[in-house]
């Protein structure tokens, strides 16, 4: 590690791992991301919506950045995982997406208009 090595803004302590095996256990993942530096957490997905992902949040952003490297595209149960830097902006979108399009439905469900007459 260098002390003035600069990195890309998009660089943060927290991965998101998608494509995981349905069948893979908290053990599994500490052995697995525990081999590039300290973890402080790791959430696993277990709603319909979020199974397979999980965020794992290590102590530094460069055991981070080591991990994606390596990471991204490893075999894990016949599965290549997809490993990426947590990107705020880009969650709350998706959240943002599905909840407008249920209110779109409920709206047309229930024959309500939000436009001026």
């Amino acid at each position: 590690r260098k002390a003035n090595t600069r990195l890309p803004p998009e660089v943060n302590r927290v991965v998101y791992v998608r494509n995981l095996p349905f069948n893979i256990t908290s053990e599994e993942m500490y052995d697995i991301f525990g081999k590039y530096g300290a973890i402080r957490q790791i959430q696993i997905g277990v709603n319909k919506d979020t199974r397979r992902t999980t965020f794992v949040v290590y102590e530094d952003i460069y055991d981070a950045k080591n991990a994606v490297d390596h990471l991204s595209g490893f075999n894990v149960a016949n599965r290549y995982l997809i490993v990426l830097y947590y990107q705020q902006s880009r969650m709350t979108k998706k959240v943002d997406n599905k909840k407008e399009d249920d209110l779109t439905k409920m709206q047309e469900k229930y024959g309500v208009s939000t436009k001026d007459k």
